[in-house]
């Protein structure tokens, strides 16, 4: 029997422009090398211009989804995104705490790119308590890792980046992966850090345009390594490359954003294979093929040709 790959739970809600959530996080896992299972915490409207509405699925239901899986296959690794309401982060927060050896990845969306409010302040105060101290990773961008570490009784209260990480971790969850997409920099920065601060820090090109999903596919990548079996560093520093390349041959299909392409490594491959194959050839061969395609082109156009004229000639004689 072959070898099982991987297989990674994700918590998250339904994407139907497929660029970000749920679909995301199952293209993005696919494309390495593991098996997505997926329990869906929402349904959303939404296109690449932003969300428009969001449904928040029975947090019984969530959790019943949830366990039904884990009763019958092994996971590798937890990988959460957009909950939906406060019931379902505590259904999902107990559900993971039957599981403490699994690593849990958690991705705090909370606001679409265009800026729609995916989770309330009462969301954010569970996701805090609940599901913050059982985390593996958590990967915030800037603004998220601000909202999630800033002391709400303290109005003037304005911690940098490597003290809201600091705060993170203080919560209970073992590294923070601070990614700087939101900030005014040259090169995108983003920050591991551990229990005794920053554990690397990663460069990478600013590319133009806005992403959907780039977000998911970086913590769906990471929970992809991580189940591969890599070590935190080594997979982050994985997963954020495929994120980069992803985002580097992504396509606009819509109005809004653009979508990484998580398969973007079989169309090259398809490409250098179809190249590949017209240098492996003999080149007299090739050459022949192409002088016969185009005397054959040629024989055609002539035929053609005379066909009209034929057709010329008779149309004038039954004028006549």
């Amino acid at each position: 029997m072959p070898e099982l790959p991987p297989i990674v739970l994700v918590f998250a809600a339904s994407d139907p422009s497929g660029g970000a959530g749920l679909q995301a996080d199952i293209m993005t896992l696919s494309s390495m090398g593991c098996h997505p299972l997926s329990v869906i915490t929402a349904v959303t409207i939404q296109d690449t211009t932003g969300v428009d509405d969001v449904s928040p699925i029975d947090a019984e239901w969530v959790a019943d989804q949830a366990r039904c899986v884990l009763e019958d296959m092994p996971v590798a690794a937890f990988k959460i995104g957009v909950l939906g309401s406060v019931e379902t982060i505590a259904a999902i927060a107990e559900v993971v705490s039957d599981y403490p050896e699994i690593p849990l990845v958690l991705d705090p969306i909370l606001a679409s790119g265009r800026g729609d409010e995916l989770a309330s302040e009462e969301m954010v105060v569970a996701l805090r308590e609940l599901l913050v101290p059982q985390t593996t990773i958590i990967t915030p961008n800037s603004l998220e890792a601000r909202r999630l570490a800033i002391d709400e009784t303290n109005e003037d209260d304005d911690p940098d980046l490597a003290e809201c990480a600091k705060r993170l971790i203080a919560s209970g969850c073992e590294y923070v992966l601070v990614t700087g997409t939101h900030e005014n920099t040259p090169q995108v920065v983003n920050v591991l850090y551990g229990q005794d601060g920053i554990l690397r820090s990663d460069s990478w090109q600013r590319l133009p345009g806005s992403y959907h999903g780039s977000g998911c596919t970086l913590a769906s990548a990471i929970a992809a390594t991580i189940a591969n079996g890599l070590a935190i560093g080594d997979a982050v520093k994985d997963a954020q490359e495929y994120t980069w390349q992803t985002l580097k041959a992504a396509f606009r299909p819509g109005m809004g954003q653009y979508i990484p392409d998580r398969l973007f490594w079989a169309r090259e491959e398809d490409v250098a294979d179809e190249s590949r194959g017209r240098l492996d050839r003999d080149p007299d061969e090739v050459l022949d093929e192409s002088i016969e395609a185009r005397t054959h082109g040629r024989d055609d156009l002539e035929d053609g040709v005379a066909r009209l004229d034929k057709a010329a000639e008779n149309g004038t004689a039954k004028k006549q």
